[in-house]
């Protein structure tokens, strides 16, 4: 009888209840993701009642702290590159890797401006009036990676190097031109509709720039099965429609 009543109370227990016993997991992602993952983080805990540890920072600074052995179970980069480093450094389970999100780069006012054509014939310092460019390092983030090659493919970046502001990550870049320390600034469509107090004033060409995508992968040291449920639901029907929202192109 006692066993009976022990099994009954177990069968019975909601799962919510018994997937709060499960550890959190731990999710490292690129900044520019913060918006529209907390949302989708929140909803797969309301789902299933497990629970996702979020930090952001900068692609390149998240990968340098994997391999450094930090506590991450699952990467979510903005650069393949990224991705590309900390696999072959044997930090993540290669079989997991997908492609989830696609973005695009802008460029963007503080306040109300008029908008502009992006090619050969913008003239950046003359838009800057002394300002400052703000960026992501050009050299390490992939906004600023895809950035500084937007400029440099389309003929710009010689004239406008000396003026760029570079961030340690693209929601930092944002911020400086949200404050208005610098007039313009280049940063993914998505972290312009997270922030009302700039104006994307143009769009940089596709075919300037490496396509921009996010893969995501478990880390080696993963949890199973909560970590590859959250990964797994990163592509799922309610989670598509937080990255459509948020202005994310999704993976097929």
């Amino acid at each position: 009888m006692r066993l009976a009543a022990t099994l009954a109370l177990i069968l019975g227990a909601p799962l919510s209840a018994m997937a709060q016993d499960a550890p959190p997991v731990t999710v490292f992602a690129a900044a520019s993701l913060t918006d529209a993952l907390d949302r989708v983080a929140a909803l797969w805990s309301q789902e299933t009642g497990n629970r996702a540890v979020m930090s952001y920072a900068g692609s390149s600074a998240l990968a340098r702290q994997i391999q450094e052995g930090a506590p991450a179970d699952v990467f979510i980069s903005a650069s393949a590159e990224w991705m590309d480093t900390v696999q072959a450094s044997g930090d993540i389970r290669a079989d997991t890797r997908r492609d989830i999100l696609g973005n695009s780069l802008v460029l963007i006012a503080h306040g109300a401006a008029e908008p502009v054509r992006i090619d050969a014939s913008l003239d950046l310092p003359a838009l800057l009036e002394g300002g400052r460019l703000s960026m992501a390092m050009v050299d390490s983030v992939p906004a600023g990676i895809y950035g500084k090659a937007a400029l440099t493919h389309l003929g710009l970046w010689e004239a406008v190097a000396p003026l760029v502001a570079q961030s340690e990550n693209v929601r930092t870049a944002l911020a400086f031109v949200a404050r208005n320390e610098a007039p313009l600034g280049i940063v993914y469509a998505t972290d312009a509709v997270a922030q009302e107090d700039v104006t994307v004033i143009g769009t940089f060409p596709a075919d300037s720039h490496d396509p921009i995508t996010y893969p995501a992968a478990l880390t080696t040291q993963a949890p199973a099965p909560e970590a590859q449920a959250f990964l797994d639901y990163l592509s799922s029907p309610a989670a598509q429609a937080v990255w459509t929202e948020y202005g994310f192109t999704t993976a097929p």
